[in-house]
């Protein structure tokens, strides 16, 4: 949901948001494989990663364009940094355990000397880690009812959990191209990928 779109009393309840995106070419392969997964239950046909990446490079996405989508949350983080914390999928895995640091610190419970010694932070990041979530039984065989037709089984929401899978669905001029279009919609604004 857009930040424009989160309830005003979220500001004054003294609420806190968590953003957290990724690089716009990963984003745009793991929602066309999401996509295509949820339309294939319904026996409809999926968009061609052609159509995919024309549709996102023209800003057409479920939940408006990436990078106005993106730059908002920045924007307020930037902002207000106490109450809405800007991460990105690349940092927690190339560091998971300093991202659980930084996380606890923003919801007011830091830890403690004692839990840092005792290795808490690589601790809830190994029990959070993609490796451990999608093995857990339920995200294997449970789902979710969507109204009284549709289910969508939760291992529809994991697939890889890779950095850079773009390669392995793109070229590198579209990619190149991706890249361009994203850097020149965030200009100015200090939010690079």
């Amino acid at each position: 949901m857009p930040m424009s779109l989160l309830l005003p009393e979220t500001r004054k309840l003294g609420c806190r948001v968590v953003y957290l995106c990724r690089d716009p070419k990963d984003t745009l392969v793991s929602r066309l494989h999401f996509e295509n997964k949820l339309v294939a239950r319904g026996g409809c046909a999926g968009l061609s990663m052609d159509d995919a990446y024309g549709m996102f490079c023209e800003g057409f996405s479920p939940y408006g364009p990436f990078w106005d989508h993106c730059l908002e949350y920045w924007e307020e983080s930037v902002a207000r940094p106490d109450t809405v914390l800007f991460l990105k999928y690349e940092e927690i895995k190339s560091d998971p355990a300093r991202v659980v640091r930084r996380l606890a610190s923003f919801l007011s419970v830091p830890l403690t000397e004692e839990e840092e010694r005792s290795g808490v932070a690589e601790e809830v990041a190994r029990m959070c880690s993609f490796e451990t979530l999608t093995g857990l039984e339920v995200n294997q065989v449970g789902g979710v009812s969507l109204g009284n037709r549709v289910h969508v089984d939760n291992s529809v929401f994991y697939r890889k959990g890779e950095v850079g899978d773009w390669v392995n669905h793109m070229s590198r001029e579209m990619g190149e191209k991706l890249d361009g279009i994203v850097q020149e919609k965030l200009q100015g604004s200090g939010l690079v990928f």
